[in-house]
């Protein structure tokens, strides 16, 4: 990891770029699966999981070495946190998506997990929330209403209402799982919490994915789109920006992770088709600036 003194490598910096850039295909493979066959989010989540885990449990392996899965027992409950955390990240991501179109529900899912990172740090950690950063989440808040009331995709109310808690659950989903992760980051190499919640995580949803119709009949195209979901944007995005956070600071790194989002969003656009309304370009904007503020502190 980056020190003061030590200088950002641009080549670490790249890998983090391609990381976040990675990330930000996975809502458009979403969507294109929902457009090619009948599936759920729980069967999505639950797949990518379960082909992800193995690749990672292997890096993490090869990066950590023997030590890499001698979990201490004061931490085995962190662990737990976060699988469970990610495993209902990924449900409420996926199904945010069929009710607010991949651009909204990536932007609301993605820069609402900061501001409640914000929060539950506040309130748990003891750290300081800053005016301006009380400032941006109030702005922050307030895009992203604009941005899901800004969607032609959105046709009733309901449709509204449903899709932006989704995209909330998952922001707020994976604000658990960086609190868990901050909590033992210093006792392991970063690859391994990420490998052994994916693998816990799969675990957990394999009851339910089973119970509500688990979804296996895919075609050629959706198990390949499901390979990529599993390989590139999880193990190797994770690999990469592991690599680059040896020189990248963590606010630089913060900053970078804005990509996600906006790739996110360009993509649905140029491949899905999706549009926003001048209400929501407005919400995506301020949405953006504020999370970058709070990136910025």
């Amino acid at each position: 990891m980056s020190t003061l003194n030590e200088a950002q490598r641009p080549f670490d910096i790249a890998m983090v770029v391609i990381a976040a850039l990675s990330w930000g295909t996975i809502g458009v493979a979403v969507g294109w699966l929902y457009r090619l066959t009948e599936t759920n989010s729980l069967s999505i989540g639950f797949l990518r999981l379960l082909l992800s885990a193995p690749v990672l449990l292997i890096t993490a392996r090869m990066l950590a070495g023997p030590q890499a899965f001698r979990i201490k027992p004061r931490h085995r409950w962190v662990l737990a946190l976060i699988g469970g955390a990610f495993a209902g990240y990924q449900v409420a991501y996926f199904a945010a998506i069929p009710y607010l179109g991949v651009a909204a529900a990536v932007l609301i899912n993605i820069c609402s997990a900061p501001i409640f990172t914000a929060l539950l740090a506040r309130a748990f950690l003891g750290e300081r929330l800053r005016p301006s950063t009380g400032l941006a989440i109030g702005g922050a808040v307030i895009g992203a209403g604009l941005l899901a009331g800004g969607v032609p995709q959105v046709h009733s109310t309901n449709d509204w209402l449903v899709g932006a808690a989704l995209a909330l659950t998952a922001g707020f989903s994976y604000s658990l799982v960086v609190l868990g992760a901050r909590l033992v980051a210093a006792d392991y190499h970063p690859v391994v919490p990420v490998a052994l919640s994916f693998t816990l995580g799969a675990l957990l949803l394999l009851p339910a994915a089973l119970s509500t119709g688990l979804a296996i009949d895919y075609p050629p195209l959706g198990w390949l789109v499901l390979g990529y979901l599993s390989v590139v944007p999880t193990a190797l995005a994770y690999a990469l920006y592991v690599r680059g956070m040896r020189t990248v600071r963590a606010t630089t790194a913060a900053t970078i992770s804005l990509l996600e989002p906006l790739g996110s969003a360009l993509l649905a656009m140029l491949l899905l088709g999706e549009r926003f309304t001048a209400t929501g370009i407005v919400g995506a904007a301020l949405l953006v600036a504020s999370i970058a503020i709070i990136a910025r502190r």
